[in-house]
């Protein structure tokens, strides 16, 4: 998006762009719903999401393809794409934000199915299993314990959240990761961290940094 757009049209781009990343979370199988958000919110070229995902620059446009008429047929609107949370759900994303916040491995552990998935785009990395997510938490993820988190507006049974790391300087916390978790059965089954911050936060009203 231009400095220079004007500040409607700026707006009207934004809302497309979000609701593109919603609808994703929605509508799409798991390697549409990557090129989507991968081209059309993070407006990566063709050729960089199939080096990232090793396949072809043809197998890449295939897939944008099918995502656009996918979400093309959808019934969802700006006004509609966000589903309002059922008490257990308020329930599970207040447990989430408090055990991730004090690093509690036990009440993670709990809230985790053990068959759960783990994501990072744009980073080629994939976690399955409940005892490989917390063994990387716990592990290469460690930077994380003492984050902040954000619950922001949720989609189709996802929760989302703008997640804030302690910043190097000692002071505040600096954005990382946009946290998108999928529920199922009143479990996480699928916790995926987009590291795209600069783009994504402001999407979500998320604030560029966070004080102490």
């Amino acid at each position: 998006v231009s400095a220079e757009t004007d500040p409607a049209e700026l707006a009207v781009q934004r809302d497309t762009i979000r609701l593109a990343f919603v609808a994703a979370l929605q509508h799409l199988p798991a390697r549409q719903r990557a090129v989507l958000i991968l081209c059309e919110v993070l407006r990566w070229k063709a050729s960089e999401v199939a080096e990232l995902l090793e396949t072809s620059v043809a197998s890449v446009n295939s897939a944008l393809q099918r995502a656009r008429a996918t979400i093309d047929q959808s019934d969802i609107a700006p006004t509609d794409a966000i589903a309002p949370m059922d008490p257990g759900q308020r329930e599970m994303l207040a447990r989430y934000v408090d055990a991730f916040q004090r690093y509690d491995v036990k009440e993670l552990a709990s809230l985790i199915r053990e068959d759960a998935s783990q994501s990072m785009p744009p980073f080629d990395m994939w976690l399955s299993g409940r005892d490989d997510v917390l063994a990387w938490w716990f592990g290469p993820g460690i930077g994380c314990q003492g984050s902040r988190v954000i619950p922001v507006e949720t989609a189709n049974g996802s929760f989302a959240f703008g997640q804030y790391k302690p910043s190097e300087t000692g002071s505040g916390y600096d954005p990382w990761a946009l946290q998108v978790l999928e529920i199922a059965d009143g479990k996480i089954v699928e916790i995926t961290f987009f590291l795209s911050t600069e783009r994504l936060f402001p999407l979500f009203g998320l604030p560029p940094r966070l004080e102490s």
